[in-house]
């Protein structure tokens, strides 16, 4: 199991929350199509502004949002309303573009939980903008309980439309417990501990710290010596190369500069042919940052 650990990075402005960052990283871009990986909380929202994302633009990307505390109300341009809960599943496909914003909610004192990206295909990233809201069922066994929100897993099958085979579930386990995982071997597997600490296959792995396995296995043994949370994350591997920069992602550079120019053009004039503005928001859109002065570069196999 190779182990990686995430680096802070700050949302938002100058009194911003900050979140743990997993994914992506320099030895590694993806787990399946699983591309970008947020953690964050339990934060204390007096002390941090709590979340405060104005809307934003996204292409080619799946937003999954995912909360163990508090609430996030998102409005996108494809006329989308809806609160993000805890053990409740949003799914925003952002397609050939959409734009969105998600703050917490005034009476949310506490935040706590995961924003995670899904890379689309190649042949699917020009879909049209769409969003799925799921609230699984839990599924309980001798000390543990698991949440399927994306794939299959114990038996729990999550309805919702992604573009290539994956999986997605927050498990708990008490201490002391030990539960063999079936899992698709074709899978390569990400476990994010939230909380706790766990061993996968015997190997130990900490809280915060996100554990990648290879596809071969066809089970998955998670063993917890305290009371432990943790997402379990995987797919087969993406098979293709893709363009990551600020909020887009493309297959190549120059893609990535034409959906920056729709975008500002969005802002500045009032028209883009891939873009729009959710209604109703309270606060200005978000200019994308400077283009880098180098090319950028393809990430994955």
């Amino acid at each position: 199991m190779e182990v990686l650990t995430p680096r802070d990075v700050p949302l938002g402005g100058l009194r911003a929350m900050t979140v743990r960052r997993t994914l992506p990283q320099r030895q590694r871009s993806l787990i399946g199509a699983w591309c970008f990986l947020d953690h964050y909380g339990p934060n204390d929202v007096d002390a941090s502004g709590g979340m405060v994302v104005p809307p934003h633009p996204h292409t080619g990307l799946q937003t999954v949002s995912w909360l163990f505390t508090g609430e996030i109300e998102h409005r996108d341009s494809a006329g989308h309303h809806a609160m993000v809960r805890p053990g409740e599943l949003n799914l925003m496909t952002a397609g050939r573009g959409i734009s969105h914003s998600e703050y917490s909610t005034p009476g949310t004192k506490t935040l706590h939980g995961a924003q995670l990206w899904l890379a689309l295909p190649d042949g699917d990233r020009q879909v049209d903008p769409t969003f799925e809201h799921h609230a699984p069922e839990p599924v309980t066994g001798d000390g543990w309980e698991a949440r399927v929100f994306i794939g299959s897993l114990l038996g729990s099958s999550s309805p919702v439309k992604t573009y290539s085979p994956l999986l997605g579930a927050e498990l708990t386990l008490d201490s002391g417990t030990t539960l063999p995982v079936p899992v698709d071997p074709a899978y390569e597997l990400g476990v994010l501990v939230d909380s706790g600490s766990v061993t996968v296959d015997g190997k130990p792995l900490a809280a915060h710290e996100l554990g990648f396995v290879e596809p071969g296995a066809g089970s998955l043994e998670l063993a917890a010596t305290e009371p432990t949370r943790l997402l379990l994350l995987g797919g087969p591997p993406f098979g293709e190369q893709i363009v990551m920069w600020w909020n887009y992602i493309g297959r190549a550079h120059e893609e990535i500069v034409a959906y920056r120019a729709e975008w500002e053009a969005l802002l500045e004039n009032g028209t883009s042919d891939r873009f729009q503005l959710p209604e109703g928001d309270p606060l200005e859109a978000l200019h994308s940052p400077p283009l880098p002065n180098a090319r950028m570069v393809k990430r994955g196999p």
